[in-house]
């Protein structure tokens, strides 16, 4: 699924402070207060990698699925279960969600 394909963007979300296993913060409603469940997420690592797993366990710094910095995943998973963590200090993630 490319970005074209979504209908609506439902929100922006920046996580900070990733030295620990951190879930994404899931919006239940769109811009205008509608209840909404987003289907897809643009995900991007600033200044450090990170790295993600969603089967259940956490991930650590050195185990999970390895994400540079200023790459894009594009991720149409279940957003309730994927969790980052930090591989080195500062690692910042920008979230845009869509369905």
């Amino acid at each position: 699924m490319g970005l074209k394909t979504t209908t609506a963007c439902l929100g922006y979300q920046q996580i900070v402070g990733l030295a620990a296993s951190t879930a994404l913060t899931v919006p239940t409603r769109d811009l205008n207060g509608l209840n909404a469940d987003p289907t897809m997420a643009l995900i991007v690592a600033d200044t450090q990698g990170v790295r993600w797993r969603d089967d259940g366990v956490a991930p650590t710094a050195s185990v999970g699925m390895p994400l540079a910095p200023g790459v894009p995943l594009l991720y149409d998973g279940d957003l309730t279960v994927i969790r980052f963590i930090e591989q080195a200090a500062t690692a910042t993630l920008n979230i845009t969600y869509y369905y």
